[in-house]
């Protein structure tokens, strides 16, 4: 089954890129990034920012731009049967150089697990060097670490 990636949650004002591989199944069914109910990247984000959790996806993309977070994937397009990122084929990846040059602020990117980061040093070349983190997966499949302890290492984001 082919998938696509959504279109960015980002404004000029960011100066992070958080980057996940390509929308999985819940996702998608609902239109938003992370939309899995068991998924903990809003719960992670709302509590390193100390704000009170909420449902809502429009107060969930507040929260992103009022800190200077950009959201989005590596890939555009692929095949995959799930959601599964170890599942990928036929891959097709987002074009990084020229959403950089338009969100010129961004010095710093992260990827939300290994995979991610993966493939975008397979298929991305950048001019400018970014300082880039690999963040542990949200995903629920990701069952090898606890909340607190994929907190720990979230927080990081609040170094830039």
């Amino acid at each position: 089954m082919i998938k696509y990636s959504f279109e960015p949650i980002s404004n000029k004002e960011a100066t992070i890129l958080i980057l996940g591989t390509i929308p999985g199944e819940q996702s998608i069914l609902l239109n938003q990034y992370y939309g899995h109910v068991r998924n903990n990247f809003w719960k992670l984000l709302f509590t390193i920012f100390e704000t009170p959790f909420s449902d809502d996806y429009e107060n969930k993309k507040i929260l992103l731009l009022q800190n200077k977070i950009a959201l989005w994937d590596v890939l555009q397009v692929c095949e995959r049967k799930g959601s599964l990122d170890s599942a990928i084929k036929n891959e097709v990846a987002n074009d990084f150089e020229d959403f950089l040059k338009n969100h010129s602020k961004i010095n710093h990117i992260f990827f939300n697990g290994q995979k991610a980061s993966s493939f975008f040093k397979k298929y991305v070349v950048l001019e400018k060097q970014y300082q880039t983190t690999i963040l542990p997966s949200t995903s629920p499949a990701n069952a090898s670490k606890t909340f607190e302890k994929k907190l720990s290492e979230w927080k990081a984001i609040l170094l830039e």
